[in-house]
């Protein structure tokens, strides 16, 4: 593959205070912030701050961004991230679609590639989709069909890492397929490992709700609380996120929302089972009745808020978008009916998540970003907090590395 980036070689990024100060910068924007309030809003020492921002200058991932009158003594310096200074790729690989994402240092997504996806062909015609994909992000053929792109600096840009989203039932910490909801063939398939040989750089894999559940937590961050992301598209399965934090499981399979069974001589499910929430769900959406569709969605969401007592219900995916208003008053009107025969109280509100259908790839993103700037115990809860533990993340050997965790010293050098 003819590269138009390179690897992160950052020592700085492993260190979870230079997380902590990394996170106050991208907060405060372009307008920075001082080595005073960095200190302020870290705990840190004056001192300590003022090495960790050295060396981040250093690494050209800190700038200055001019001076602030004092109130006493010589102005203060502003120091502001430099949001090219790295980047994440975020894989959405969905049964017919992949979607692939590009996204700076500050969290904005820069560039945006779709293209046609069969999950059912050869492993290797999905790899190479994902490798295009990649290299068609950071060095994109001209014409404004194919949206913006940042200016690769001299020598490519950095890329800390690809994450990837695909559907489960996965093995999160490994990085590996199980049997795929009809596509048991992926049974077994070591994705991260060999994905990250090809392309060179740490990748981790996650299933496509948690991915989304994720940037959905960091966006609501600080007091996320708990709720359930819930999302139907070509499948159906939900994100869960308790106490302010991803929840996968101790085996990594929490989620598998749509293979719950809600009637025992129900229709045959892809997955094996009989009557799921999924096939009763998809085979409403078939028939055109989307309010019997969004029915048996609540019913599942009842079930989940009955169990978890979470806060609230989020509702995305692409047969959603097509008719939100349709989804949240049915999953609603399930959810209020709950509340009444419990006396619980209010019912938990339902939401539909807003966007152009890039919630999963941009929270792809945010398995690679999130521990950069020391939001590991939300995404990787369990694992060592700080940036250098991104659990489930493979380096460019494809091994694992560091204590920690299976990657202790992430972003990789490659």
């Amino acid at each position: 593959m003819n590269r138009s980036y390179t690897g992160a070689n950052l020592p700085t990024l492993r260190s979870h205070n230079a997380a902590l100060v990394l996170d106050l910068l991208r907060t405060a924007g372009e307008a920075g912030i001082s080595r005073l309030e960095l200190a302020e809003g870290t705990g840190l020492t004056p001192q300590a701050v003022s090495k960790i921002t050295a060396r981040l200058r250093a690494e050209g991932l800190v700038a200055e961004a001019g001076r602030r009158p004092s109130t006493g003594g010589k102005p203060r310096t502003v120091l502001r991230l430099v949001p090219d200074a790295g980047y994440a790729v975020g894989l959405h690989l969905d049964r017919d679609e992949l979607t692939g994402v590009l996204v700076d240092l500050a969290g904005t997504t820069v560039a945006v590639r779709r293209a046609p996806l069969d999950l059912g062909a050869d492993a290797e015609v999905v790899l190479e989709a994902a490798t295009r994909a990649v290299a068609a992000l950071v060095l994109p053929p001209p014409g404004p069909e194919h949206g913006p792109t940042p200016s690769a600096p001299e020598g490519g840009l950095t890329l800390l890492g690809v994450g990837v989203a695909a559907p489960g039932p996965l093995d999160h910490g490994r990085g590996v397929l199980h049997r795929v909801t009809g596509f048991p063939q992926w049974d077994g398939f070591a994705l991260r490992d060999v994905l990250s040989e090809r392309l060179g750089l740490p990748v981790v894999v996650d299933k496509d709700t948690n991915a989304a559940a994720l940037g959905l937590a960091l966006r609501a961050r600080p007091g996320g609380g708990s709720f359930a992301y819930l999302h139907l598209g070509t499948g159906l399965g939900s994100g869960l996120v308790l106490g302010g934090a991803l929840y996968r499981g101790a085996r990594t399979g929490a989620g598998e929302f749509g293979h719950q069974t809600l009637r025992l001589d129900g229709p045959p499910c892809s997955c094996g089972g009989r009557g799921c929430v999924e096939a009763l769900c998809l085979a409403a959406v078939a028939g055109g009745d989307l309010a019997e569709a969004a029915r048996v969605l609540g019913t599942g969401a009842a079930n989940l808020v009955g169990l978890l007592d979470i806060d609230r219900v989020l509702l995305g995916g692409r047969v959603i978008a097509a008719d939100e208003d349709v989804f949240v008053r049915g999953v609603e009107a399930v959810l209020a009916d709950l509340a009444r025969r419990e006396g619980s109280g209010p019912a938990v509100p339902v939401g539909a998540v807003a966007g152009d259908g890039r919630a999963v790839a941009d929270g792809a993103a945010q398995l690679v970003l999130a521990p950069v700037f020391g939001h590991a115990d939300i995404a990787f809860p369990g694992a060592v907090s700080g940036a250098g533990a991104a659990e489930g993340a493979s380096g460019a050997d494809g091994a694992a590395g560091g204590s920690g965790g299976p990657l202790g010293g992430f972003p990789a050098v490659i």
